[in-house]
């Protein structure tokens, strides 16, 4: 079936390839016209001049001695053989590449391009060809800012998506390790991959899995956020259902647990599904030192992370309704210090708040080591002046210095301590203790309603296998169970 002139300017990318070579010239320059990184080029057989070659790549995205010397070169000096397939001797004979892809339609043709890939086409043949000539540059490994190590691997993901997968593959030697690749966003097409553990994952969460990357309908698909938004349990609940990680032994720690890994190309973050609660307190560095001080580590990740959501509402509310649980000294002490400031107490907590976020933002926001002077320098600065000018009272400052450093230390529940904590404190500015308290149990109702695909975000257990890995982390030789989700749960 023969590609026929439209002449009505709409191109049916569902048609199937023409077997004259000018017909597709002249379609595929109409698909790329004013696009000037595609590259069209008609070349002929030495031998035999009446057969003819179409090539079309990508400028910057391919190796270009490459394609000269296992594709053009080859293809003008071979000897045809006579009453035989022109695509199949190409295919099998003179094409060395070992990434062969034989397609018919125009759309297949446009994808194959667009990634980097090589089309040809054979005068003759109702039929195209893609060889892998993917070359474009990109970053190499290092390890990421966000999740640095003290001990163990030092490498991270990049933007590439091979380079990603192979990262994953060097740790998990066994044919048992699948990769399933997607296309998401209408207009990007953006090439993801889900990886697993055959064998360890379970079946209907991988089933539920697929199904929502199916319901993606983005024009635009440029990081993993663009697909965790979309498929996500609990969309509106300020705390993650699924995972994410810039390291390849993390990943591969999540898949050996039964877990299901997504990877974006050209993002260096991968989701993992699956997710606990509890995976927010947790560090690769657990696994990588003693298990008594990683149990440590992490008892303070989830008193820190206490402190930072309570610690303002709870002086709020001592201060405010139930100033006589306070030591008499400790009381007067305070009153003393708040003796000239303007503001009650809750307008303090909160000016003071949001002058720490703007720091800690800029902070974020400005190169490393401009950034990290801007943080310390603004908060001595401000703070200081502030308590000299009676704006705010020193015990005020102490409080919301501790409370942010705490913050700091769980940076993935980072969003979900600040809008937790500004809400604790408009009920406790109402209702004193009783307001707090009423709000965290709240919280820990939600909490416990949660799912992250179908199984609970807080596992509550007595069983010693389940909780080996909670709040403390056991000895490895004592963690002899995956966790509930693994299909293979009774062996490490």
């Amino acid at each position: 079936m023969n590609t026929k002139p439209d002449h009505s300017g709409i191109i049916d990318y569902n048609a199937a390839i023409s077997t004259d070579i000018d017909e597709n010239y002249r379609l595929f320059s109409r698909i790329f016209q004013n696009d000037d990184t595609v590259v069209l080029r008609i070349f002929e057989n030495r031998h035999d001049p009446s057969i003819r070659f179409l090539g079309i790549c990508v400028n910057g995205m391919i190796k270009t001695n490459s394609i000269y010397q296992s594709i053009t070169a080859p293809l003008m000096q071979m000897q045809f053989h006579e009453n035989t397939d022109r695509m199949q001797q190409v295919q099998k004979e003179i094409i060395t590449s070992l990434d062969l892809k034989s397609r018919i339609t125009v759309s297949d043709v446009v994808q194959d391009i667009l990634y980097g890939d090589t089309a040809i086409f054979v005068s003759g043949s109702g039929s195209a060809v893609s060889v892998e000539t993917k070359g474009w540059s990109s970053r190499s490994i290092s390890e990421p800012d966000s999740e640095k190590s003290l001990k163990g691997s030092k490498e991270g993901f990049t933007e590439a998506m091979i380079v990603n997968t192979s990262l994953i593959r060097r740790r998990i030697l066994t044919s048992d390790l699948k990769f399933q690749f997607l296309r998401l966003g209408t207009r990007t097409n953006t090439l993801v991959c889900v990886a697993y553990m055959e064998s360890l994952v379970d079946k209907k969460v991988l089933t539920d899995f697929l199904r929502r990357l199916k319901t993606v309908k983005s024009d635009g698909v440029l990081d993993i956020n663009y697909i965790n938004e979309q498929i996500k349990d609990r969309r509106y609940s300020p705390f993650k259902t699924s995972g994410s990680t810039e390291k390849p032994d993390v990943a591969a720690a999540q898949l050996l647990e039964g877990r299901i890994a997504l990877l974006v190309d050209g993002s260096p973050i991968v989701m993992t599904v699956p997710y606990l609660f509890i995976e927010n307190f947790q560090s690769p560095d657990d696994y990588y030192l003693n298990f008594y001080f990683a149990s440590i580590g992490r008892v303070l990740r989830i008193i820190g992370f206490l402190v930072t959501i309570s610690l303002p509402s709870i002086y709020l509310a001592l201060i405010t309704y139930h100033r006589e649980m306070l030591p008499a000294s400790f009381s007067t002490a305070i009153a003393e210090a708040a003796k000239g400031v303007p503001f009650p107490t809750f307008v303090e907590c909160i000016l003071m708040l949001f002058v720490f976020e703007v720091l800690r933002e800029t902070g974020i926001r400005m190169p490393g080591k401009i950034g990290q002077a801007l943080s310390i320098v603004g908060g001595l600065v401000v703070g200081q002046a502030a308590v000299e000018a009676k704006i705010v009272s020193a015990p005020m400052v102490i409080v919301i210095a501790f409370t942010g450093i705490t913050g700091l230390i769980v940076p993935r529940l980072n969003g979900a301590a600040i809008l937790i904590r500004l809400l604790a404190l408009l009920c406790t500015a109402i209702l004193g203790l009783y307001g707090f308290v009423l709000f965290m149990i709240v919280v820990l109702i939600h909490l416990l309603s949660i799912q992250s695909y179908s199984y609970p975000y807080i596992a509550l257990s007595t069983q010693p296998q389940a909780v080996k890995d909670i709040y403390i982390r056991a000895p490895l030789n004592k963690m002899k169970t995956r966790p509930m989700f693994a299909k293979d749960r009774y062996r490490r």
